[in-house]
């Protein structure tokens, strides 16, 4: 595999794992079993959500590699692949703080402008 193509395989892998977390379900289910080793039910009733939709979300975390799921009697528990999934989305979070921090400065300081001019 030549450098053009394994570059393609990497940014198209890139964008698999994040269309997979780009559903606000699927990044509180990463966060849940993050906590803790949980079944579907539990996750489920975490997120607030049903059964059925969890399973759904957690099938698309599981095909894109971020969970995996073990049987253990009878029922699945799911874990993370990689702590670091969780890692990047707190760097994510704390870069969109700090972005909406700079808009409401930026309000703030128009604000202060147009009272100033009246």
């Amino acid at each position: 595999m030549d450098k053009k193509e394994l570059s393609r395989q990497i940014n198209k892998l890139h964008a698999r794992i994040c269309s997979a977390i780009s559903d606000p379900h699927r990044i509180l289910l990463l966060y849940a079993i993050a906590e803790e080793t949980r079944n579907v039910n539990s996750l489920a009733e975490v997120v607030g959500i049903s059964q059925s939709a969890a399973s759904r979300h957690l099938k698309v975390l599981r095909e894109r590699g971020i969970i995996q799921a073990r049987r253990e009697g009878p029922q699945v528990l799911y874990t993370l692949t990689d702590e670091r999934f969780i890692q990047a989305l707190d760097l994510l979070r704390e870069v969109m703080l700090h972005q909406m921090a700079e808009q409401v400065e930026l309000v703030n300081q128009s604000q202060k402008n147009e009272k100033g001019s009246l």
